[in-house]
């Protein structure tokens, strides 16, 4: 403690705002459309997350390994459209811009965890594919429940920790020059950069986070993918190598959704303008957790015919209810009548 106390020298008096101001998507025109189709994204992100772990939970035949980990991804998925989006259409859309000093820091604290989570789950999923690909005989071996279970534990602990320090160092930055964040959250980011004392600590913590949290995943990623290319190589028929890639389908199509947005805000740099930099990255935090849902729906057969299979069921049982009714109506009417 008397270490960070001493990061603010002599002459400057430590300052802790009793709010900060969300300066976001101000001075950017016909904003509210934005709004609106954030409104449409929430509910098929609540609707379409929980129709994916309601569908896992009552299939036994989903309770895999595999499935453990899409069940974790839409579990953070619901939680982190959640703790942005409501959040989001509050400050913005309901001129809610000042947001109290702890309410703002809590809000950081969610908004990254299960973005850190979003990332980790993408992980976990691609290492499950790199076994069942390269190791298929040995898949069951190597990807267990337990293990599924231990890895999603830790990717959990390693993103609260993590973030929590995150937070702490936030607390011993003064904010004497400015309250104003440019962002449309309480980016960690745009806040330690608006301390007057010495950041250097969240700066460091930040960059290496950035490096373990984003760009050592993406980089798993994409080797694992060359893996996996270069096993596909080795099958002997262009049939069976379609097939076994058509099971990485979804989980690629979600890498390329949260992925490609943010290197191309990274490799734009100063060249994009302020507000299409939060725009971008407003609909890299909102987009992912609203089509995951979808493509994994879409896109795995198993959970297709899972809610095939749920909808017949349904079905089914209606129309006997229906015929049920339709031979007791005179009896009904008989005792109606009596």
């Amino acid at each position: 403690m008397n270490l960070f106390n001493s990061a603010l020298g002599k002459n400057i008096t430590f300052v802790r705002p009793a709010y900060f101001i969300i300066s976001g998507f101000s001075g950017i025109p016909n904003i509210k459309y934005f709004y609106v189709f954030l409104c449409f994204v929430y509910i098929v992100s609540v609707l379409g997350n929980t129709v994916v772990m309601a569908v896992i939970y009552l299939d036994r035949n989903l309770r895999t390994p595999k499935y453990i980990a899409v069940f974790n991804l839409a579990f953070v998925d619901l939680l982190g459209s959640s703790a942005l989006i409501p959040k989001l259409l509050d400050i913005f859309l309901f001129s809610h811009r000042y947001i109290s000093y702890n309410n703002c820091l809590t809000f950081l604290f969610f908004c990254y965890t299960f973005l850190s989570m979003q990332v980790f789950n993408l992980v976990a999923l691609s290492y499950d594919r790199l076994i069942a690909i390269m190791h298929p005989l040995r898949y069951q071996v190597k990807v267990t429940h337990r293990f599924m279970l231990s890895l999603i534990a830790s990717f959990w602990l390693f993103a609260i920790i993590s973030i929590l320090v995150l937070v702490g160092l936030l607390t011993r930055l003064s904010f004497c020059r400015s309250v104003v964040i440019n962002s449309y959250f309480c980016d960690h980011g745009q806040m330690y950069r608006l301390a007057c004392n010495d950041n250097t600590p969240s700066l460091v913590l930040a960059r290496f986070l950035t490096v373990l949290v984003l760009w050592f995943p993406l980089v798993f990623i994409v080797l694992s993918y060359v893996c996996i290319g270069y096993a596909l190589s080795k099958v002997a028929t262009a049939q069976e190598r379609y097939k076994a890639f058509k099971t990485c389908t979804a989980h690629l199509s979600l890498v390329a959704i949260y992925f490609i947005p943010i290197l191309i805000t990274f490799t734009a740099g100063s060249g994009i303008h302020t507000n299409g930099r939060i725009i971008n990255l407003s609909l890299t935090s909102v987009f992912p957790p609203m089509l995951n849902p979808i493509i994994y729906v879409l896109q795995t057969k198993e959970i297709k015919v899972s809610v095939k299979k749920m909808l017949k069921v349904r079905i089914e049982s209606k129309v006997k209810v229906r015929k049920v009714i339709i031979k007791c109506h005179p009896f009904f009417i008989l005792w109606a009548l009596c």
